[in-house]
């Protein structure tokens, strides 16, 4: 459309050229279309306003003069994200709305830094590249549908400073429903502390974290093993020049505590991501993803009192490449709390929760149920068994 000035009241096909382009940088504006009108060719009052609003919208000087620098922009404005393949080209940059939106994306999950200016130079090309790299697309710094698909998948989730755990995201993006296959780390407490507040004995000893944690994570180990996942230890503790190193790193590391205080009045449950304390922020996503839904499932199923979810920067938590989760249910300094974990039936109904719980992670949004309601049996259609007629999950 590049050419002459065209100004109000000109006559000719290329202010044809001029309403449609305004109507794809989405001006919608009343008789801009040429089958709205009985002459498109002449520049009238309405294409007058559109252009107009459209310098308006650029903050180009509102002559109504549809000049170089309009023309120019408009241009620009022709292609939305997604429009075409989008890549460096030597002294001849491509430029475009769609360049400023890939730009703003990058800018988002904290992988360009420069302007953004529509242009894809050579930082944009450097910025996708490391993108790529980040989803675990080869690098080649074009960014072309396959890296705009995995983009769209993780960006409307991803806060700026998330941009590490892209892989993790995208990982689970792409992974089935089922839990059958997976490997999980689950680990317990081992603090010797005992309550005061109860009788109760497991396997004959007073009430510890340690027997507690190692009951439930049994419960939950069980229940895992039966749906056909894989428990493995943490990554810290997998040698890394073992020839299984890489094939036995985690989906999820789940560490089980119980805590104390000396005020007997704290209680209840608390989960735990890697994140800043102050803001918020999750640093591993998926983590807080995880840590959420078994919160949830632990507060509908439990008459615990829920803490909530939180954010903590403990080594525990920031397990290199594996999103972690760390569980305190409750306070052995509680009366209430240690009656609560010294029940064999409650340690139980603890184990059910968890395990929804990490099944409801690997769901599809299509696939979830509404907390609370997800039973074992519900998880078995999504890993099934060979002779599942003839077997039961424990705890069912």
């Amino acid at each position: 459309m590049h050419g002459d000035s065209l100004r109000r009241l000109d006559a000719s096909r290329r202010v044809v050229t001029l309403r449609e382009a305004l109507l794809r940088a989405g001006v919608t504006l009343s008789y801009l279309a040429p089958d709205s009108v009985n002459d498109p060719t002449i520049f009238d009052d309405h294409v007058d306003a559109a252009v107009r609003a459209f310098q308006q919208s650029r903050g180009l000087i509102v002559d109504g003069v549809a000049g170089p620098d309009t023309q120019r922009a408009l241009q620009e404005a022709q292609f939305k994200f997604g429009d075409r393949t989008l890549s460096h080209i030597e002294g001849s940059p491509l430029r475009g709305d769609d360049v400023a939106e890939l730009q703003r994306h990058l800018s988002h999950l904290g992988f360009y830094y420069g302007h953004i200016d529509g242009s894809f130079g050579v930082r944009t090309r450097y910025a996708v590249a490391e993108l790529q790299h980040n989803l675990g697309l080869p690098g080649s710094g074009v960014c072309d549908g396959d890296t705009m698909t995995a983009m769209s998948r993780v960006n409307r989730a991803i806060s700026p400073s998330q941009a590490f755990a892209l892989r993790d995201y995208e990982r689970l993006d792409r992974s089935t429903a089922a839990l059958r296959g997976r490997l999980i780390s689950v680990n317990i407490g081992r603090s010797a502390l005992a309550s005061p507040h109860t009788a109760e004995r497991l396997s004959g000893e007073p009430l510890t974290e340690q027997l507690v944690t190692t009951d439930i994570a049994g419960r939950v180990g069980r229940i895992l093993r039966e749906f056909g996942a894989r428990l493995v230890p943490p990554v810290s503790e997998v040698a890394s020049d073992s020839p299984g190193a890489r094939s036995g790193v985690p989906s999820l590391n789940l560490d089980i505590h119980c805590d104390w205080l000396d005020q007997q009045p704290a209680s209840g449950i608390a989960a735990y991501y890697w994140g800043l304390p102050g803001t918020g922020e999750a640093r591993s996503p998926i983590g807080h993803r995880a840590a959420v839904l078994l919160m949830k499932e632990l507060s509908a199923r439990t008459d615990m009192d829920s803490l909530g979810v939180h954010a903590r920067t403990w080594d525990t938590l920031k397990v290199p490449g594996v999103p972690s989760v760390g569980l305190d249910l409750g306070y052995l300094s509680n009366a209430h709390d240690a009656e609560r974990l010294a029940d064999p039936v409650f340690r139980q109904t603890v184990a059910d929760s968890i395990v929804i719980g990490i099944q409801r992670l690997y769901l599809l949004e299509e696939e979830d149920q509404p907390t609370g309601t997800l039973a074992l049996d519900d998880v078995l259609k999504f890993n099934p068994m060979e002779d599942a007629d003839s077997r039961r999950v424990s705890g069912l």
